[in-house]
C-alpha cells in the first residue's frame, strides 16, 4: 500500500476570529436583553458594586466601632448590652454578628452588607416604580436612587441606614401589591405579608414605624381623591376600569395589619423609647437645621446638587398632580399621579415628624435618619426627568445626574472621608513600629477620643485589632463586653499602671489630641516614676500616639 501524502494545510487567518466574534456579539446581544428584560437585577448589582468599590478605603470611625464591638460579642454580652444601651440597633447587631462568624472582621467585610442592601434598595426602586409608572420611570428611579450621594454614602458605611432604606421600599411595594390583589380578591396573603414585613422593619429600627404612617397618608389621600376623578371621567371605576383603587376593605386590613404589627413590637419599642438618652447629643432646632434638610439629608451636603435635585422633585410633583386633574387626563397622567400619592408622604413625614418631635423638646432629628425616605426622592425627581418621552433625551438627562453625582460617590471614598477619622493611619504606625521590636514586651494606655471625651482610644483597637495583638491594658478598669456597656473604661492609673507593668519595657499612649479629655500628663508622670522616658511621638489627625521605653 502506498502511504498517504503530507503537506501543509493552509488555513485562512480569519478562519478563527468568525466564531469568536460571533459569539462575542452573541454574548453582548443576551447581556443587553437581560438588561432590558430585567433591569431590577441590573440596576440592583450596579448598586451593590458601586457600594463595595474602594468600601475598604475609609477608615473606621466611632459609629462603625460601635457596630464592630457590638457584633463581636457573645450572645448574653450582645443580649446584656441590648439592655442598657443600642436597643435600636439590636437586629442589625445579631445579622453582623452572624456575619462575621461567617467571613471574619475587615472594615471592607463590615461595609459590604450595606453595598448590598443598596443593591437590594436600587433594585426594589425600579421594580416600584414599573408598578406605578411603567420601565421608563421604574429604571430612571433606580439610577437617580444609585446618584443620590447620601444613598452612596449609605452604602459604603458600616450601620444600618442602607438596610433600612431596602426595607422601607420593600414594605411599600409589598403594601403596594397587596391593595392592588385586594381589588381581585386575592390580598389577604399580601397584607398577612405586610404585617410580617412591618413587624420585621419596625424591630429592626423603630424609625420605619413613620414608614407605616406614611402608607396610611397615602391610602387615605388615594381614597379621598378618586372618589370625584372615577364619578366624573370613569364611571365610578379606577383608571384601568375596575373598582376604584382603595376601598374601605383596603383601609381596614392596613389597619388590621398595621395595629397587629404595633402590638407585637411594642416591648422593643418602650425599651427603645427608655434609652432615649443615647440620642442626646442631637442639637435642637437651630441655624443648621434648614441646612441639614435642604443639603444634608437627601445630598450629601451639597448646595448646588441640592437645589438642582429639589428643583427636579418639585417638578416632578406639580408636574404628574397638574395632568392629572385636567380633564382629558391619560391613563398615564392618572398612574404617575398615584406615584406621587405613594412616595410624597414616604419622602415628607419621616422628616416633618421627627423635626415636629424635635421643636417640641424631644431631640430626634438627625440627617441620617431621614434615611428611609431616600427611594421616594429618587422617585419623584425621576417623575421630572421622564416628563419627556424621547428616549434619547431621557438618557441625556439621566447621564447628566450621574455625572454631577460623581464627586459626591468620590468624596465619600477617600481615606478621612467618614468624620476626619484617620484611626486607621494610627493603627498602621503602631503596627509599623512594634514590627521593628519584635518580641519586645509590650503595654497601651488608651486615652479619650476627640468629640467623645466618654470614651477611649480603645476604640482603635477595637477598629484595627491586629496592630494592638500582644499589648497589655495598663488603664482599664471596666470591661465594656463584661459590664454590658459599649466601651471599656479606664481606672486610677496611679493604681493601674503600676500593677500590670511587671516586666514591661514599652508602652504606648494612644489617645486624642488636647481639646479631649487628656490623660497623658498623669500617665507620663506615673511612667517616669518608673523609669520611662519618651521614645517618639505621632500625631495623624486628632490622634497622638507616644512611645514610652523603659530607661
Amino acid at each position: 500500500m502506498n502511504a498517504p501524502q503530507t503537506g501543509t494545510i493552509h488555513v485562512p487567518a480569519s478562519a478563527g476570529v468568525a466564531p469568536v466574534r460571533t459569539r462575542l456579539r452573541s454574548a453582548s446581544t443576551a447581556i443587553r436583553v437581560a438588561a432590558v428584560r430585567t433591569p431590577e437585577l441590573t440596576v440592583g448589582a450596579l448598586g451593590v458594586v458601586s457600594g463595595a468599590l474602594f468600601a475598604w478605603v475609609p477608615s473606621v470611625w466611632y459609629d462603625e466601632a460601635a457596630t464592630v464591638t457590638s457584633a463581636q460579642r457573645s450572645w448574653p454580652q450582645l443580649w446584656a448590652e441590648l439592655h442598657n444601651v443600642d436597643a435600636v440597633h439590636g437586629l442589625y447587631y445579631a445579622l453582623i454578628h452572624v456575619w462575621f462568624w461567617l467571613v471574619g472582621y475587615t472594615p471592607f467585610t463590615l461595609r459590604f452588607p450595606s453595598a448590598l442592601a443598596i443593591g437590594v434598595a436600587a433594585g426594589l426602586v425600579v421594580a416600584l416604580g414599573r408598578r406605578l409608572g411603567g420601565r421608563r420611570l421604574g429604571i430612571a428611579a433606580g439610577l437617580v436612587f444609585l446618584a443620590l450621594p447620601r444613598v452612596q454614602w449609605a452604602g459604603s458605611e458600616g450601620r444600618p441606614y442602607a438596610t433600612i432604606t431596602a426595607l422601607a421600599v420593600a414594605l411599600t411595594l409589598v403594601g403596594t401589591t397587596a391593595v392592588r390583589r385586594t381589588r381581585s380578591g386575592t390580598g389577604r396573603r399580601w397584607w398577612v405579608a405586610y404585617g410580617v414585613l412591618a413587624l420585621v422593619s419596625v424591630a429592626f429600627n423603630v424609625y420605619l414605624s413613620l414608614a407605616v404612617a406614611a402608607h396610611a397618608v397615602t391610602l387615605a389621600w388615594t381614597f379621598l381623591v378618586q372618589r370625584p376623578v372615577t364619578r366624573s371621567a370613569l364611571s365610578d371605576r379606577g383608571a384601568d376600569g375596575r373598582s376604584p383603587l382603595v376601598t374601605r376593605a383596603v383601609l381596614v386590613r392596613w389597619a388590621v395589619a398595621a395595629v397587629a404589627a404595633a402590638v407585637v413590637v411594642s416591648p422593643l419599642v418602650v425599651e427603645v423609647a427608655a434609652q432615649s438618652k443615647q440620642v442626646a447629643w442631637i442639637s435642637g432646632i437651630g441655624d443648621r437645621t434648614f441646612s441639614q434638610v435642604f443639603a444634608t439629608a437627601w445630598f450629601g451636603g451639597v448646595d448646588a446638587y441640592a437645589a438642582v435635585a429639589w428643583t427636579l422633585l418639585v417638578v416632578g410633583v406639580v408636574s404628574a398632580l397638574v395632568a392629572a386633574h385636567r380633564r382629558s387626563a391619560t391613563v398615564r397622567s392618572l398612574l404617575r399621579a398615584q406615584a406621587v400619592r405613594v412616595a410624597l408622604p414616604l419622602a415628607v413625614l419621616p422628616t416633618g415628624a421627627l423635626l415636629t418631635a424635635t421643636a417640641l423638646g424631644k431631640h430626634l432629628y438627625s440627617p441620617k435618619y431621614a434615611s428611609l425616605s431616600l427611594p421616594f426622592v429618587a422617585l419623584l425627581i425621576a417623575l421630572a426627568i421622564t416628563l419627556v418621552r424621547p428616549r434619547a433625551v431621557i438618557a441625556a438627562v439621566l447621564a447628566l445626574f450621574l455625572v454631577i453625582s460623581v464627586p459626591s460617590a468620590i468624596d465619600v471614598k477617600t481615606p478621612r472621608s467618614k468624620q476626619e477619622s484617620t484611626w486607621a493611619n494610627a493603627a498602621s504606625i503602631i503596627a509599623a513600629e512594634r514590627g521593628q521590636n519584635a518580641g519586645a514586651n509590650e503595654g497601651v494606655v488608651f486615652g479619650s477620643v476627640y468629640g467623645h471625651p466618654g470614651t477611649t482610644a480603645e476604640i482603635i483597637r477595637v477598629s484595627y485589632p491586629w496592630a494592638f495583638t500582644g499589648l497589655t491594658d495598663l488603664g482599664m478598669r471596666k470591661n465594656g463586653a463584661e459590664s454590658g456597656v459599649l466601651w471599656n473604661q479606664n481606672g486610677d492609673l496611679s493604681t493601674t499602671i503600676p500593677a500590670r507593668l511587671g516586666d514591661i519595657d514599652t508602652v504606648w499612649f494612644v489617645g486624642g489630641t488636647p481639646k479631649a479629655r487628656n490623660i497623658q500628663p498623669e500617665t507620663a508622670s506615673v511612667l517616669a516614676e518608673r523609669g520611662f522616658h519618651v521614645e517618639q511621638k505621632w500625631k495623624t489627625g486628632r490622634v497622638v500616639i507616644t512611645e514610652y521605653v523603659r530607661d
